[in-house]
């Protein structure tokens, strides 16, 4: 199954805002493939989790649209065409993504035009301690998503939190294996991840479209 025709039976939400949940988005070797990416452990190199993914001096620059993630780059996994050949199950989601057929559907969902943007990929490994600190996302982000894999039993918990004006948690999209959620950003699109328990480790892929240029423009 495709990630379109995943978000072709999602589910909509409004509450705390606008977004959509689907099922199955990636197959089993995407998954595999996201289960044996190595990343680094920030707690092996005595650096605490700070509620940002920019944890390791990277002083906010992923947030100025500089694609590499700046120094964070080596506890994130950014795909590029850097390495993307060690990745090549993965890359067939960032092609889909680059479809016109892809980016039209997905912009009519969310009233955004994605005509122009460019397709970020992130394999994220997050572990004992991580949290997020309740966030709106940049502007350049035209699309969020997350994709969840689970398969070490981790707690449905563990999904993305999201919050009200006042900053009151509304809603937890569930931790669910081959599970995932897309919405786009607006000023009260406030989302983050609450201190809770990871046993081992919480793998997913973020999914964005952004206006700074990546590797990988959609099709026109």
């Amino acid at each position: 199954m495709s990630i379109l025709n995943s978000l072709k039976t999602s589910k909509h939400g409004v509450k705390p805002f606008r977004y959509w949940e689907f099922d199955k988005p990636l197959t089993e070797d995407m998954i595999k493939e996201l289960y044996d990416a190595k990343l680094d452990d920030p707690t092996a190199h005595d650096i605490e989790y700070d509620g940002t993914r920019a944890i390791d001096g990277g002083d906010g620059k992923l947030r100025e649209g500089i694609k590499s993630g700046g120094k964070a780059l080596k506890f994130r996994c950014f795909i590029s065409k850097e390495n993307e050949q060690n990745y090549p199950e993965l890359l067939k989601l960032v092609k889909d993504l680059q479809k016109k057929e892809t980016h039209q559907f997905i912009g009519e969902m969310i009233g955004k035009d994605l005509s122009k943007s460019f397709v970020r990929v992130e394999i994220c490994c997050d572990r004992k301690g991580f949290w997020l600190k309740p966030h709106c996302d940049i502007k350049e982000k035209l699309m969020s998503s997350m994709l969840f894999v689970n398969r070490n039993g981790e707690s449905e918990e563990l999904g993305t939190d999201f919050y009200n004006e006042k900053l009151e948690k509304v809603y937890t999209v569930p931790y669910k294996d081959n599970y995932g959620y897309i919405f786009t950003t607006d000023e009260n699109s406030w989302h983050g991840l609450d201190k809770k328990v990871i046993k081992d480790e919480r793998r997913c892929l973020q999914l964005n479209y952004v206006t700074f240029e990546t590797d990988y423009p959609v099709q026109k």
